[in-house]
């Protein structure tokens, strides 16, 4: 790879003679390839044994496999059913560090594309409060994709700048993760175009905007609350001396240990400012010492008080307004739904549990997209038929791998039916959800989004 003069005359003298030459001998071999097992859906062990995939665990991710790029997991209508998350390896051990638990109120605050919320998500088991955030909307439609292919419930999408978010929640969240957005140096061999965008000017614009929005995440984490920062760049301005001026800035933060397997290294003091020892603790994930590209990770802790404002409950839809879609849910569910419903417009949600008020912000999908309602009648999301287990459906079209009818499903053809149903149908592949579909007279009319078809396919 023909990298950036100014990059490897940098990593040289950071790394000395040995090191760099260790370091840059992995711009000559492919990089590595991953999915995550989606534990909403499956386990990771099922997986292994579920597709026809070469998979090898990742040791740094329970979920984790690197695959070869011979098997081309996009095409496999898995992928379309959230069973799994294509994702860089060492990308995997980000949301893996903050380790969010169930119930808790976590803030991804730079969530595109969604591959460490869908983690989080998982992590969480769908549930207590997920805030994923995107300020840019057309990232922000992609991430709200991502969160609605993995059956995610217990996420509010935002389409806010850092600030007002703070202004909005200060002191109310249990963990955050600020995944910056960065020079983009680790990544290089993944997408060689972010070569193109790299030089020292860039570094610094991308350190002054990362203190920034770590200001924004200081203010929103409650006391005791947990915040991991991590970049995909090698660059210390955006690391180790980030964390540095932030400790600095904030003697209220203590800079936590990170577990360290499998070839994840320490930090590097000596590149910071203060060479305070305690940075030894942040983590490095290098392409010479791990199969997966360059990522930074730190983990803080709020020790501090934190300033608060009470947030108000969002409150449920009175019953009544909820007439059609309880005659959708009888007909077509095995299980009544419970919980904060929430009218947008006419599309109807289901609120995490807990959720605050939400009305003051722009929400790109709040929590569970149920379905629309139209006159006298409700149609559902294809998000409600990805959010649930197979047995929540009265009818089902069980389609296998094997056969050739879920790639007809997926091109948005209509299918044949060999009885006399009536009604909305969830099309299945080898017992996972993949849409819905309409029965009449024979047929099933297909309901696989328009925007999503052939995505991916052969």
């Amino acid at each position: 790879m023909d990298l950036p003069e100014n990059f490897t005359n940098k990593m040289s003298e950071l790394l000395g003679t040995n090191e760099a030459h260790a370091f840059f001998e992995t711009y000559n071999h492919h990089r590595a390839f991953g999915l995550r097992a989606n534990p909403l859906k499956i386990s990771s062990n099922v997986l292994a044994k579920s597709t026809p995939f070469l998979l090898e665990q990742i040791p740094f991710c329970p979920n984790g496999f690197y695959y070869k790029e011979s098997d081309a997991p996009g095409k496999h209508p898995f992928h379309q059913a959230g069973v799994y998350y294509i994702q860089e390896p060492s990308a995997m051990f980000v949301a893996q560090t903050l380790n969010p638990q169930p119930g808790e109120r976590v803030l991804d605050l730079c969530a595109a594309p969604g591959g460490k919320s869908t983690q989080l998500a998982g992590i969480m088991n769908n549930t207590g409060l997920l805030i994923s955030n995107e300020p840019y909307p057309k990232r922000a439609r992609i991430l709200s994709e991502n969160i609605e292919r993995m059956g995610v419930a217990n996420a509010i999408i935002t389409n806010e700048m850092p600030e007002r978010l703070a202004h909005y929640f200060p002191g109310y969240f249990d963990k955050i993760l600020v995944d910056a957005p960065c020079s983009g140096e680790g990544m290089f061999r993944k997408d060689p175009e972010a070569m193109q965008y790299w030089s020292p000017q860039h570094v610094a614009e991308c350190a002054s905007l990362q203190a920034q929005i770590l200001e924004q995440a200081y203010v929103m984490l409650r006391t005791d609350g947990i915040l991991v920062y991590s970049t995909c760049t090698f660059s210390p301005e955006e690391d180790e001396q980030m964390i540095d001026a932030f400790l600095e800035k904030h003697p209220d933060l203590e800079l936590l240990p990170i577990d360290k397997t499998a070839g994840v290294a320490d930090g590097r003091p000596e590149w910071s400012d203060t060479k305070r020892s305690e940075l030894s603790r942040t983590a490095r994930l290098w392409p010479h010492k791990l199969r997966g590209e360059g990522h930074f990770a730190a983990k803080l802790c709020k020790r501090g008080d934190a300033s608060t404002c009470k947030q108000s409950t969002a409150s449920s839809v009175k019953e009544n307004l909820l007439k059609d879609y309880r005659v959708f849910e009888n007909s077509t569910l095995t299980k009544k739904l419970t919980g904060l419903f929430h009218f947008i417009g006419n599309q109807l949600f289901l609120l995490p549990d807990g959720c605050p008020n939400i009305d003051k912000l722009k929400i790109v999908r709040a929590g569970l997209h149920l379905g629309e309602q139209k006159k006298n009648r409700f149609e559902p999301n294809h998000a409600l038929a990805l959010a649930l287990s197979v047995e929540s459906f009265n009818n089902q079209m069980p389609l296998t791998y094997s056969g050739k009818e879920w790639d007809q499903y997926l091109r948005g053809e209509t299918l044949p039916l060999n009885d006399s149903r009536k009604g909305w149908t969830v099309v299945t592949i080898d017992g996972f959800p993949l849409g819905w579909g309409k029965a009449a007279a024979g047929t099933l009319k297909n309901f696989y989004p328009k925007g999503l078809r052939r995505r991916g396919l052969k």
